[in-house]
C-alpha cells in the first residue's frame, strides 16, 4: 500500500486511538472537533470514505462512523507506531518479577501472569524446542537402593529431571564414573544429538553400562516430552470477556477452542520471523478461531541464541504502542534473568 499523506495519517491514527479507547465507531465530527486538522467535518468525511475504499477503515452500518480494519491496524503498526519505554512503575514491576525467580519455570509463569494483569490480555511464553538446546550440565544421583534421579540443565535455563532404575550391582563408585562420563560425552551436546549416543561408549560392560543405557533413555524421554517446547499461559478470561468476542456466539466458541488447545496456541505464538518482534492481526493469523484477535510476540534470547517467545493475545482493538513497549522491555528482562540463572 502506498504511503498516506499527512492528513490521512492523522485521521487514521485518530480513528484507531478513539476506537481503542471507547469501542465505538468514530465519526467525522468528533475528529474534526477534537483534532487540529484545520478542516471541516465534511472534508474529514471525504477522507474517511477514501480510506474505507482503500480498505483501511470499515463502516459497521450506513449511519455509523468508522472503525479500523485489519489493514488499517497493519498500516498503523508498520508505519506509525513508535513505542518508547514502559512507564517507570511498569518497568519496576517487571524487573522485580523477573529478578526474583530462581528457576526458569517460575520466571515464565510469574512473568506471564504479571503481563496478563497489566494488559488485560492473554499472555503466553513458549520455550524453544529442547532438541536444539545444549546440555549445560547432567548428573545422576542415587535416591535409594534401586532408584536414582537424572537432572539436566539446558542451555535455555530450563531444568529437567527423570527418575531412573538402578541395576542391583551398581556401586557409589559407579555413579562417580557415570557422572564423569556424562561430563565428557553429554555436556555441551544438544538433546537431539543424545539420540546417537551408545551406552557402550562408557567403556566398561556390566551394571554400569546398563545404568548408562537407562540414563540415555532418560535423556531421550526428556527430549520427547518437551519436543514442542514448553508453554506457559495466563489470562484466557480476559480474551473471552472482550466485547468483540462476546457479541458473537460463534466467534466466542471458536476463540475458546483455539486458546484452550495448547498445540494450536503454541503454534500461533511461535515467532516465525527473523526479527525479534512479530505481529499478526486478524485474518493474518492462520487459525480461523483467532481471526478476531491480534498476537504480538517478541523473542527472548541467551546471548545470540533464540531461547523462546513472550506474547500477548487479545482483540485487534488493542493498545499496540503500549503493548509493544511492554513486550520489548519484558523480553530483555527475561533474557537477562535467564543468563543470571545460568551463571
Amino acid at each position: 500500500m502506498s504511503e498516506l499523506d499527512p492528513r490521512k495519517r492523522i485521521i487514521l491514527k485518530a480513528v484507531i486511538v478513539e476506537y481503542v479507547a471507547e469501542g465505538e465507531p468514530v465519526g467525522s465530527e468528533l475528529i474534526a472537533t477534537k483534532y487540529d486538522l484545520g478542516v471541516r467535518g465534511a472534508t474529514v468525511r471525504n477522507e474517511l470514505a477514501e480510506m474505507s475504499e482503500m480498505g483501511l477503515l470499515e463502516q459497521p452500518h450506513t449511519s455509523a462512523g468508522r472503525i479500523p480494519s485489519d489493514s488499517g491496524y497493519r498500516y498503523f503498526v508498520d508505519h506509525m507506531v513508535n513505542p518508547g519505554a514502559p512507564e517507570e512503575g511498569e518497568q519496576s514491576r517487571i524487573d522485580q518479577t523477573t529478578q526474583k525467580a530462581e528457576i526458569l519455570r517460575d520466571l515464565l509463569q510469574d512473568t506471564t501472569k504479571l503481563l496478563s494483569r497489566m494488559t488485560h490480555q492473554l499472555s503466553a511464553a513458549k520455550l524453544s524446542t529442547v532438541s536444539k538446546q545444549v546440555i549445560r550440565n547432567a548428573v545422576v544421583t542415587a535416591l535409594g537402593e534401586r532408584s536414582a534421579l537424572l537432572v539436566v540443565v539446558l542451555g535455555n535455563g530450563d531444568v529437567a529431571n527423570r527418575p531412573l532404575e538402578i541395576p542391583k550391582e551398581v556401586t557409589l563408585a559407579d555413579f562417580g564414573e557415570l557422572n564423569d562420563w556424562l561430563t565428557r560425552v553429554v555436556v555441551n551436546q544438544t538433546l537431539g544429538e543424545v539420540n546417537k549416543l551408545k551406552s557402550s561408549s562408557i567403556g566398561r560392560p556390566g551394571a554400569i553400562e546398563e545404568l548408562a543405557a537407562n540414563t540415555i533413555a532418560g535423556l531421550k524421554a526428556i527430549n520427547k516430552d518437551r519436543s514442542s517446547g514448553q508453554l506457559f499461559v495466563e489470562g484466557e478470561e480476559y480474551v473471552l470477556a472482550a466485547p468483540e468476542v462476546q457479541r458473537d456466539a460463534m466467534n466466542l466458541s471458536n476463540v475458546l477452542q483455539s486458546i484452550e488447545d495448547d498445540t494450536l496456541l503454541a503454534q500461533a505464538i511461535d515467532n516465525q520471523s527473523s526479527e525479534p518482534l512479530y505481529i499478526t492481526i486478524g485474518k493474518e493469523n492462520l487459525t480461523p478461531g483467532l481471526h478476531s484477535l491480534s498476537i504480538l510476540r517478541h523473542s527472548f534470547t541467551i546471548g545470540d541464541e533464540h531461547a523462546g517467545t513472550i506474547a500477548l493475545v487479545g482483540p485487534t482493538r488493542t493498545e499496540y504502542e503500549k503493548n509493544i513497549a511492554l513486550l520489548k522491555f519484558t523480553s530483555k528482562a527475561i533474557s537477562d534473568s535467564i543468563e543470571k540463572l545460568l551463571r
